[in-house]
């Protein structure tokens, strides 16, 4: 009988750094915002972050940037899905709306951006000063990745 060790290797967390960001802009142009602010060149990604929650299909949008110099991978990762509910009362065709959240425990933050890699702390800490002086960003900040609960969902 063949047996099969674990070593620490196996349970390797991913390192990353997360910011929140609250705005109300559209995420293409948040992207294109912060391309011009931190000298980034965030592109949309091939494919969204999708789950299937209660027979439902989730679909998060991410758009994407290898810093080359670094060795970083950066993603800006929407924290909403809106998805439009129709149905037929009285020959009357009505519309409503559910949202969901990638993160649930931060539903008051639009969008995080995911690096990965090890990265000195005040490197953040500049980059969300430089994302706070964007004048349609309401605000933004690091987040303990530690402390949420669904921090799953940012591993891909």
């Amino acid at each position: 009988m063949q047996i099969h060790t674990l070593g620490l290797e196996d349970f390797y967390e991913d390192e990353y750094s997360l910011i929140g960001i609250h705005s109300a802009l559209e995420d293409y142009r948040l992207a294109y915002l912060l391309n011009k602010n931190l000298d980034t060149r965030f592109a949309k990604s091939n494919k969204d972050l999708e789950f299937k929650k209660n027979k439902n299909k989730l679909s998060f949008s991410i758009f994407n940037f290898l810093h080359k110099k670094y060795d970083f991978e950066w993603f800006l990762i929407a924290n909403s899905f809106k998805k439009e509910n129709k149905t037929t009362a009285n020959e009357l065709l009505l519309t409503t709306e559910t949202k969901s959240y990638l993160i649930p425990e931060k539903k008051k933050v639009d969008y995080f951006i995911k690096i990965s890699g090890e990265i000195a702390p005040h490197y953040v800490l500049n980059i969300v000063q430089k994302i706070k002086n964007i004048e349609q960003v309401i605000t933004s900040y690091t987040i303990d990745k530690n402390t949420l609960k669904s921090k799953d969902f940012l591993i891909f």
